[in-house]
């Protein structure tokens, strides 16, 4: 039973379905730099208030795009090589990120929380010749790069596109204190210096089309493996579209996107970025989501219609002490992903600034988005809402795989659309497991209700999910397992009033051994990002394991879970 829901709750104004146009991404970057040039495509506001903020129109990021790839190129930047973007929200990830597709080649886009360890991993299975690098990250990098393919690297610091007085400030009082000052190594090269030898018109021609590999985006899967998604340019462009029919009323060339999450993450990159893009927005970009005054600044100064983010974010908003002193009124429309919206966030959030907050659905393997909830029609709590323009679905039994689910009943979600991906980078085993006759089976369980809205209920992958970042507890546990005083271990995602989720890890010891929760903590941080470190560690004789021998994290999890609810017991 194929389900493409239409019916009286979905949003007027809203089509079934929608053109896409052959196209590679970058056509719209182009498009509007011809069509609004001194549009402002970005502001990037790193500081809060009392400092200017700078801008850069659609002329000058699509200028600054082809010297880029010009730069690239003589670099020996070709059609379908990997290069690797390692920065957070600023002009420059914007900038790299266009020139590499223009050339035809593939983001790989990288977290740069990242320890050495993920990073190098990443580089490696990629094999990114290229690496576009913020300071701050540069000696972490340069630590794993000569056990990676990545032969140059272009450094450039946060301060480059700061206001003039942010930029001396900076220069003056934090370039010491974070070590963000760097001096490219021998065969690196400055961003600014690399930029100065090229002008637009040297940018070479390449012919780029809907069918070209756009993106390597690194995400997990039932093995806790990182494995990269391979995105076509027509995937990003179909679901960019979708988003924007989704965001009912928008105004071409008028609207404003705050750039909050962060734009290497497949949601922010395709919610914020190529959706505001698509439409001639302007983008505010903030370096840190963390930032909360920043943040209220951002919106109360440059008022934003669409703000895509996560639980976490919205409900830090409303906990903000001083919340109730910024105008937060101008956002009209939000999309909440990454994790479950709980009904007293959206409450609140929607009290403060009036915006319909929606909880959505998606996964790298379709990015970004596959569901949400109206914009303008019935929003259901505990819902992901309907499935977006051209997106079928199927629940189907997890004991065959292939019998179709009528309404009310739990099955794997499987999805059908314009915007799945390729396959997996290198992995045909894994991509055979989830690329079926055309559909994508998520390895989400999920149920449908008689007017179309579906319910996300487990994880098939028992993926954690913290805070909008996802983590895999093999991972973690194979960190764990390293360590010489550790037989078993365990890692499952626990309830978090705050992150949704966090990390708990229940380890049994090597016989006469003895260990400390702040031990495992220790071991794990130099070889983890800060997010999948453990919160909780339990330490335990046994652990429970199957008649085969497979240990039942499942019974962890839920163990804990039974011990957090109303009269569970400590």
């Amino acid at each position: 039973m194929e389900t493409r829901p239409w019916h009286r709750n979905y949003d007027p104004g809203v089509p079934r379905s929608l053109e896409y146009p052959a196209v590679p991404l970058f056509h719209f970057l182009e498009h509007y730099a011809r069509k609004l040039p001194e549009r402002p495509a970005l502001i990037f506001q790193p500081a809060p208030a009392g400092f200017a903020c700078s801008r850069m129109t659609y002329r000058e990021l699509n200028e600054l795009t082809d010297r880029l790839a010009a730069a690239l190129h003589a670099l020996g930047v070709r059609k379908g090589d990997r290069v690797l973007l390692l920065m957070v929200n600023c002009p420059q990830f914007v900038v790299a990120y266009y020139a590499v597709l223009k050339l035809g080649a593939v983001v790989v886009a990288t977290n740069p929380l990242y320890s050495p360890r993920e990073m190098e991993h990443q580089a490696r299975d990629a094999g990114a010749r290229v690496a576009l690098v913020m300071s701050r990250f540069y000696p972490r990098f340069k630590e794993v790069q000569p056990r990676t393919p990545v032969q140059t690297v272009v450094v450039t610091s946060i301060k480059e596109y700061m206001p003039p007085l942010l930029r001396c400030l900076f220069t003056l009082a934090r370039e010491r204190k974070t070590g963000d000052r760097v001096t490219p190594g021998p065969g690196d090269h400055a961003w600014r210096d690399l930029l100065r030898r090229y002008r637009p018109d040297d940018r070479p021609a390449v012919e780029v089309g809907p069918d070209d590999l756009a993106l390597l985006q690194y995400t997990g899967g039932t093995t806790g493996v990182p494995k990269g998604a391979m995105v076509l340019h027509r995937n990003l462009v179909a679901n960019t579209l979708q988003i924007r029919a989704w965001f009912v009323g928008a105004r071409e060339g008028e609207e404003v996107v705050l750039a909050a999450i962060p734009l290497f993450h497949v949601y922010g990159m395709v919610a914020a970025l190529n959706f505001g893009i698509s439409f001639g927005a302007t983008l505010v970009l903030l370096p840190d989501p963390r930032d909360l005054k920043n943040l209220l600044v951002a919106v109360e100064r440059h008022k934003p219609g669409m703000f895509p983010g996560v639980p976490t974010l919205y409900n830090a908003i409303n906990n903000h002490p001083e919340v109730q002193k910024y105008d937060l009124r101008s956002i009209r429309a939000c999309i909440s992903g990454s994790a479950p919206l709980l009904a007293e966030t959206q409450r609140r959030f929607e009290a403060l600034t009036g915006a319909s907050l929606r909880e959505g659905y998606g996964l790298s393997e379709a990015p970004t988005a596959t569901h949400c909830n109206p914009m303008l029609g019935e929003n259901r709590h505990g819902s992901i809402g309907l499935p977006l323009p051209d997106v079928d679905c199927r629940i189907v039994s997890i004991e065959d795989g292939t019998t179709d689910l009528p309404p009310g009943e739990v099955g794997e979600l499987a999805i059908k659309s314009p915007q799945v991906f390729a396959g997996y980078w290198n992995m045909p085993e894994e991509t055979a497991a989830v690329l079926r006759d055309g559909w994508l089976y998520t390895g989400d369980l999920a149920r449908m209700d008689e007017d179309g809205y579906f319910y996300i209920v487990d994880r098939k992958k028992e993926m954690i999910i913290a805070g909008g970042y996802n983590i895999y507890p093999r991972e973690i546990e194979e960190v764990i397992k390293e360590h010489p005083k550790v037989l078993e271990v365990v890692a499952g995602g626990i309830p978090d009033p705050y992150r949704g989720e966090t990390v708990k890890v229940w380890v049994v010891c090597r016989p006469g051994e003895t260990l400390t929760a702040e031990e495992i903590r220790e071991f794990c941080r130099d070889r983890l990002a800060k997010f999948k470190i453990p919160t909780h560690v339990e330490f335990r004789d046994e652990l429970p394991k199957t008649a085969v021998g497979k240990l039942l994290r499942r019974v962890l999890v839920e163990e804990e879970k039974r011990k957090q609810a109303p009269g569970g017991g400590a």
